[in-house]
């Protein structure tokens, strides 16, 4: 098992061009973010003058199954991941190494395609300017609002400059330390393209992106490029694409993207997970079953103060989490005796303008008990940081994308449906198809004139794949 099948006795896989091709690509390594002191490129240039075919598979197997599937095990980089990682097997590789006509080629086409290459790009791009950027931090403070005059404001204007702005000059005898307008425009053209709140306010937000340094956007892209390793090459024909990184959804259908939204993603408390599920439909006026650990976290604390606050709300509570419970009375129940961490009633939010879910819930399966829903505070999708749920989904114009995937066939009619929502009716409507879901976290796009788009890493995920990527396999 594992050794390649070679073409005759006299003829074995491992010719000096080959065992060239494999030192060549693992010293690129870099390239795809990857370092090649992970492949021993030292010992590779050795065993190829040898002859040594061990040492050149696994050489070969190693390098090719990072770059194709990812070098870490994503389940195991956070415990908010839990996805089905592309996998390829060493014998798969090696089968597929001996067939190539050109290994040289074969090696190449192993990185994912789609927006990959570009993401390399970036990369090199970045490190690049590495060499020459300079860095002066934006100090911290209270909020620095426009009009103000502040210290900070000069240092303000030389970071914008620094990150490529271009920062208006000031007027001859202006106040240097002067907020004006004119920075404040390009202020808030960053915030635009880092997905922040679009004010022109400088707060701890916009403070922290603007002091991201560029090794810190380096280790975002090498992240970025891991986390594209991990999915499958083509999604298929049919799928939604939540993307938590940048606030945003996608639906495609027929391999064509009809229908998009903006979304509101968990905080990082509550962040939400990297999935893979199947979405079969959606509810109308849902109940919101909350959670045990938000009820002892948030709510013990009002019952405490007020145990007729949750009522106001449209909450119900009841005695135990069996189907069959009773409703309490929450006047009748000591709250100061009871353990946030072991929360022992349900409390459930009846259906209404107020209920969390808002008016429509699309649940789909996985372990963390997150789903795609409505909301009641249509107001925070103007936000620009959208990181404000428990790590649910929520969707600005959800009746819009059922729409689009029942698409005028049978089952739906969005009249109708609104009329059931009106009349508080709780209905069940099934998609006429399955729709595939994959949830992600990629913090670097690619904008339309092919250069990358930066958002910032709020969860703290990115650092982490790149720590899990260097540490040596066991």
């Amino acid at each position: 098992m594992g050794a390649l099948p070679s073409f005759a006795a006299d003829d074995p896989f491992w010719t000096a061009p080959r065992a060239a091709a494999l030192l060549q690509a693992i010293r690129a390594a870099g390239d795809h973010g990857l370092e090649p002191d992970w492949y021993n490129p030292e010992l590779v240039e050795k065993a190829g003058a040898a002859g040594n075919e061990t040492v050149l598979n696994d050489a070969f197997v190693l390098y090719a199954s990072d770059l194709s599937t990812g070098r870490v095990n994503a389940n195991r980089v956070d415990k908010d991941i839990d996805i089905q990682q592309r996998k390829v097997s060493r014998d798969e590789l090696l089968k597929a190494a001996a067939a190539a006509p050109d290994f040289a080629a074969y090696l190449a086409a192993l990185a994912p395609k789609g927006d990959y290459p570009a993401l390399q790009k970036a990369l090199a791009d970045l490190r690049k300017q590495r060499a020459s950027a300079a860095y002066t931090p934006l100090p911290g403070g209270d909020l620095l609002k426009p009009g103000m005059i502040d210290a900070r404001v000069p240092v303000l204007r030389k970071r914008l400059g620094e990150l490529g702005l271009t920062v208006p000059e000031l007027p001859a005898g202006a106040v240097a330390e002067l907020y004006d307008d004119a920075l404040a425009t390009v202020v808030k053209t960053y915030q635009e393209t880092k997905g922040l709140t679009v004010d022109g306010v400088i707060g701890v937000n916009t403070t922290r992106s603007l002091n991201t340094s560029l090794d810190d956007r380096i280790q975002q892209v090498i992240a970025n490029l891991e986390r594209r390793r991990w999915l499958p090459e083509d999604l298929g024909s049919r799928y939604v694409l939540v993307n938590a990184g940048d606030y945003s959804m996608v639906f495609v259908d027929g391999g064509q993207k009809v229908f998009e939204s903006l979304v509101i993603v968990g905080t990082p408390k509550d962040p939400t997970p990297e999935i893979q599920s199947t979405m079969y439909g959606f509810q109308t006026n849902p109940y919101w079953t909350v959670p045990q650990s938000i009820a002892g976290e948030e709510y013990l604390p009002l019952l405490r103060r007020d145990p007729t606050a949750l009522a106001r709300g449209g909450f119900k509570i009841f005695s135990s989490w069996s189907d069959n419970d009773s409703e309490l009375d929450p006047g009748s129940v000591d709250w100061n005796g009871i353990h946030a961490k072991a929360f022992p009633y349900r409390i459930r939010q009846e259906p209404g303008a107020s209920n969390a879910l808002g008016y429509i819930f699309f649940g789909f399966a996985n372990k963390y008990g997150i789903y795609m829903h409505d909301t009641a505070n249509r107001w925070l999708f103007t936000e620009g940081s959208r990181n404000f749920s428990h790590g649910c989904i929520r969707l600005q114009n959800p009746l819009d994308f059922a729409e689009k995937v029942f698409k005028g066939r049978p089952g739906f009619d969005k009249a109708r449906v609104q009329q059931v929502i009106a009349a508080g009716q709780q209905a069940h409507y099934g998609f006429p198809e399955s729709v595939p879901l994959h949830v992600t976290y990629r913090t670097v796009g690619i904008g339309s004139d092919g250069a990358a788009v930066f958002r910032d890493d709020v969860y703290g995920r990115d650092r982490r794949v790149v720590a899990a990527m260097a540490k040596p396999r066991s």
